[in-house]
């Protein structure tokens, strides 16, 4: 491993600010809402093309993935204090900018290749899937722990040969104020269970680190780091897999393959993240592949699954599967294309509410305490709505509103009234493949806005991306477009999936080489 701007020791402490927003995890918090409700700076009044605009840039050295993260007032050893934003890239970067100076040079700059030693990203030809090119090294998005001071990413590498590559996988625990790993890491990833299913060998079904990739966002939640994976684009064999890992120790607690006799059952979600309550269940939906759980094996694939850590195992407390399991799976029209939502409290019969949109065109709203597990005459689901299309990402939720963006499909704003969602108003503007994964930023109860990037399809030609914002009390017109004042704004080459992030009066997201910045002009 090699680091830039680091120094070789420190003990220094985050010194956090009230006065500042923070954002340690992928959309803002473990229910997974997309929304940020200390937002004081920008307003339906203000984001418009004349106040509103591209600030600039970080440079880094490869395609952004990952969702940026940020925390205020971090005192970086030898350079005073500072609010950070942190970067992951596909060439195995970690960087740390000061978030008020765009173009800036990184506070420290960790890379997890070693040329010398022939430790490379992995290539998207090695691994024959283009749809993170040309290499694949970070894409899920990290998760910080702010009480140790820890940021922890998960990266694959590769170890050069001439004839057969060695494939790696990685958990690393950073200092989020020099880069230096923790906790005595990393850790290489490496599992198996009892299974005879895809790729089994002697009863065992091992984790493959050349088959399995890493999509969804880390989770952290009571102490714990939940990892969890899919393939490259459904190569077989592969399983889906979640694994957990104590925060402190970077040790092993529990492991998790969803197909043990089948196969695939990919955890996906296209870049959003696994979501967890507060006593600590952990939700995750699962794609295309084997479902038998409903006769009494033991393979779980459509369906969203709540899991419980107990001991050393990952239990599957509960589980809710379509009833139409089969015909997704089929349809290749999987359940787990997105990630899931858990709404606050509700009022009438279904107080806990999971919101989960599908790539079959389907909004499905489930009970979390009684999920309904496999019926084959009717679904358990509290309710189903149709979609335009296919879902790539998640929702939003804001003030007894639900936002999304289908493939091929406008931004729709659902109300939710006593456990149900009914459709408010949609916006004219429809988001080409795959859809958007929308924000919501506010202050509080009033001000909101939703925020949308246009990202590349995932056979189209290269393009900038595009962002949008939309009043969330009227979604049918966009009040900004990054397009709308020709170069100025103009955004880098997209990549796919991208979430934006809001915090204090900026809005970031990544794209090809850079991670962008808008705000108002001064």
């Amino acid at each position: 491993m090699r680091f830039w701007f680091v120094p070789i020791a420190c003990t220094c402490l985050l010194a956090a600010s009230a006065a500042y927003a923070q954002v340690t995890t992928s959309q803002y918090d473990n229910s997974r809402t997309g929304a940020t409700l200390n937002e004081t700076i920008l307003t339906p009044q203000n984001v418009n093309a004349r106040q509103f605009g591209r600030l600039g840039a970080f440079h880094v050295d490869s395609a952004v993935f990952a969702q940026p993260l940020f925390v205020p007032g971090v005192e970086i050893p030898g350079k005073g204090k500072h609010n950070v934003l942190y970067v992951a890239t596909e060439h195995d970067s970690v960087y740390a900018f000061d978030v008020d100076q765009p173009g800036s040079e990184p506070l420290w700059h960790v890379n997890f290749l070693d040329k010398q030693h022939d430790i490379d990203s992995v290539s998207s030809w090695g691994i024959q899937c283009p749809l993170i090119a040309p290499e694949v090294g970070i894409t899920s998005t990290p998760v910080i722990d702010l009480p140790s001071g820890t940021l922890y990413v998960l990266a694959r590498t590769r170890v050069v040969h001439t004839i057969h590559d060695e494939f790696y996988q990685h958990l690393h625990a950073l200092a989020i104020t020099t880069g230096v790993e923790k906790f005595g890491g990393p850790v290489r990833i490496e599992a198996s269970v009892p299974g005879k299913g895809a790729g089994s060998e002697n009863g065992q079904v091992r984790f493959n680190t050349y088959r399995e990739n890493p999509r969804a966002s880390l989770l952290l939640s009571n102490g714990v780091v939940y990892l969890s994976w899919a393939s490259s684009c459904d190569i077989d064999p592969y399983h889906g897999w979640i694994m957990a890992y104590d925060a402190h120790t970077l040790a092993q607690k529990a492991v998790l393959n969803v197909t043990p006799d089948g196969n695939e059952g990919g955890i996906w979600e296209s870049d959003t993240g696994p979501a967890a309550d507060a006593s600590g269940n952990v939700f995750v939906p699962t794609g295309n592949g084997k479902f038998d759980a409903g006769s009494g094996g033991r393979d779980f694939s459509d369906s969203v699954l709540k899991l419980s850590l107990e001991g050393p195992s990952l239990r599957i407390a509960d589980y809710f599967t379509p009833s139409n399991e089969e015909q997704l799976n089929d349809g290749d029209s999987d359940l787990g294309s997105s990630g899931p939502t858990l709404l606050p409290d509700q009022p009438g019969p279904h107080r806990h509410l999971l919101i989960q949109p599908t790539k079959g065109s389907e909004l499905e709203v489930i009970d979390r305490d009684k999920m309904g597990k496999f019926r084959a005459d009717r679904d358990a689901d509290v309710q189903k709505l149709d979609l335009e299309g296919g879902a790539f990402g998640a929702i939003a939720y804001w003030n007894q509103h639900v936002y999304i963006a289908a493939s091929g499909g406008s931004l729709r704003d659902y109300a939710v009234e006593r456990g149900e969602l009914k459709l408010v108003k949609q916006s004219s503007l429809k988001f080409d493949n795959p859809g958007a994964t929308p924000s919501v930023s506010a202050n509080g109860a009033k001000n909101a806005i939703v925020w949308a990037i246009a990202t590349r399809s995932w056979s189209g030609s290269d393009q900038p991306a595009v962002l949008y914002a939309f009043d969330a009390k009227n979604i049918a017109e966009p009040i900004y477009s990054s397009s709308q004042s020709g170069r100025r704004d103009r955004a880098g080459l997209a990549t796919r999936f991208v979430i934006p992030v809001v915090v204090n009066g900026k809005v970031y997201f990544g794209t090809r080489d850079e991670v962008e910045v808008y705000g108002l002009f001064k």
